[in-house]
This record gives C-alpha cells, structure tokens and sequence, in this order.
C-alpha cells in the first residue's frame, strides 16, 4: 500500500476545520484513487475494485468540473500539487 504522501498538501489545522470543502474532497479522492492503483497492480482480476476506482474516478473528475467553474485558480493550483492532468472536457 502507498502512504498517504498528498496529504501534506493542507495543514492539519486546516483539515480539521475543512473536511467538507471541495479541495479536501478532492484529495481524498486522489488518495484513494493511488491506493487502489496500487492494490490494483497485484490484483488484476479484481473486478469489484476496478468498478470502485471507476466510481471514484467519476466523482473526483465532477468535482474537478465544479471546481475549475468556480474558481479556476485554486483548480489549477490544486492540480499542480496533487500531479493530476487537466481535463479536456473543460
């Protein structure tokens, strides 16, 4: 399994007082995500987890939707720290 490295990106102040915001949201997301990945290279049969990372793949690509429309420097900001490519869709 990966630690959890990105989550270093926010405080531990401010994750306490933003667990619901939009850019946390996201970074849990993206840690799940890399952890699945992961879990993934050594199960390739498991297609239970296959359809979990799909679902929570849809869900961080919404909220990157949402997110660059609201507020496109945080989103770029956030998706240069947590390595991820920018869509094509936007």
């Amino acid at each position: 399994m990966i630690k959890d490295s990105f989550s270093s990106v926010f405080s531990q102040e401010e994750n306490k007082e933003n667990k619901g915001s939009i850019e946390f949201q996201i970074l849990s997301l993206t840690n799940k995500i890399r952890k699945l990945t992961s879990h993934l290279e050594l199960h390739k049969k498991d297609f239970l987890s296959q359809r979990g990372l799909r679902k929570i793949l849809g869900k961080r690509q919404r909220l990157l939707v949402y997110l660059s429309k609201k507020n496109r420097g945080s989103y770029k900001k956030l998706i240069g720290e947590l390595d991820i490519r920018e869509s094509k869709t936007l």
